[in-house]
């Protein structure tokens, strides 16, 4: 098996990256998506949220009401630490049990939006991270996620810097090019992740 750490700016195009990833047969856990299924209505995640942060954070069906609890963490670094000492522990988990269940000559590709920040490059063989620049990011934030300029700017802010991100990138994807170019791209990737994965099982 060959653990992949993947990661990118917001903006960066690594949901796209991840989705080409998985046709060519990669395994994709998905942090993200394990960080909303760890905070669902019910769970031990969400009951913890609540408790951190208040009853304001709950949308009137009783789930997580995700834009209004990313406004009060994006805008104070403490209450952000607190948001992820309670799901970083939960998404952690769930990660590893996901992984198990991999077949042996897996490459398994672990989409981490926060690997850089979090220091976590050292959990995995490799490290790929998709690279935009900044302009690019906030393009897409604004014209395609309909971000404000100001909330785009402040959610990049929040995150490692480029420099950060590249200096831990074993593999660099550049997203400032055509998809036909993207796809190329991602194609010999796999092929050399394939390679990778044969010879760690050896």
């Amino acid at each position: 098996m060959l653990k992949v750490g993947l990661t990118g700016g917001i903006g960066a195009g690594k949901s796209e990256v991840s989705r080409l990833l998985v046709e060519h047969g990669a395994v994709l856990i998905d942090a993200d998506r394990i960080a909303r299924e760890v905070v669902a209505p019910g769970t031990a995640g969400l009951a913890a949220v609540v408790d951190a942060f208040g009853e304001d954070v709950l949308a009137e069906d009783g789930s997580l009401d995700r834009p209004r609890l990313g406004s009060i963490v994006f805008a104070d670094a403490e209450k952000l630490a607190v948001l992820n000492t309670i799901v970083h522990p939960l998404v952690g988990a769930r990660s590893r049990e996901l992984e198990e269940a991999a077949a042996e000559h897996s490459v398994v590709v672990h989409d981490v939006p926060l690997l850089a920040e979090n220091g976590l490059a050292p959990l995995y063989d490799l490290v790929i991270v998709v690279d935009a620049s900044p302009e690019t990011q906030l393009d897409r934030l604004v014209r395609l996620r309909g971000m404000t300029e100001e909330d785009a700017r402040a959610r990049m802010a929040a995150q490692a810097t480029r420099d950060k991100r590249l200096e831990i990138a074993d593999v660099v994807i550049d997203n400032d090019v055509p998809l036909e170019a993207l796809q190329r791209r991602v194609r010999d990737v796999w092929a050399d992740l394939v390679r990778r994965a044969r010879a760690a099982s050896e």
